[in-house]
């Protein structure tokens, strides 16, 4: 009798996959990065808002913290960072300035939105990468995750299901991002 064990079964290491990965989620640490930057724009000049200031700015941190991780990954994987990270600069400040001025409730709707769709998108990435046997890489997206949860979860809290016009919004703001995450796998 042999001691011989058979592969699980599980795919492959896929290297243009995890390539196509960091670059998308690097783009997407820098749109959070980007939004939470607009919504302090606003709500850091306002001395009566200095609660929602201090919550955005330990949140950008977090995100701070993951784009710097992405850089790195970047340059470890010679993965391509998007070419259109310039557009989501803009459009992630633009957004978080413009719920940021809808008030706190609308901003808090928005991190929940972003959040919802980036966990979901977290733990498949976590998933393919633990079949792939990339478990250093996918434990990390998996710390990205809890973050994640953790700002959606401080969100709903803080009342972001109370925003005027709510269900219109986060499906707004969801649908932007699947988009986002659709253009930056392939841009």
């Amino acid at each position: 009798m042999s001691d011989f064990t058979p592969p699980m079964p599980g795919r492959k290491r896929n290297t243009a996959r995890i390539e196509q990965m960091i670059r998308v989620d690097h783009a997407g640490e820098y749109g959070a990065v980007a939004i939470y930057r607009g919504q302090r724009a606003v709500f850091g000049k306002l001395p009566h808002k200095a609660r929602i200031a201090d919550q955005l700015e330990e949140m950008e941190a977090d995100e701070q913290h993951h784009l710097d991780a992405f850089d790195g990954l970047i340059m470890e994987h010679k993965a391509r960072p998007t070419v259109l990270a310039p557009i989501w600069n803009i459009a992630g400040q633009a957004l978080g300035a413009g719920t940021a001025l809808m008030g706190e409730k609308a901003a808090h709707a928005c991190t929940e939105a972003v959040e919802t769709v980036i966990e979901a998108h977290y733990a498949g990435q976590v998933e393919e990468l633990r079949e792939m046997g990339e478990d250093e890489l996918a434990t990390l997206f998996d710390k990205f995750r809890e973050e994640e949860v953790a700002h959606r979860d401080l969100a709903v809290e803080e009342g972001a299901r109370e925003a005027a016009a709510y269900p219109l919004l986060s499906r707004f703001i969801q649908t932007g991002c699947k988009v986002v995450i659709k253009i930056a796998e392939r841009i």
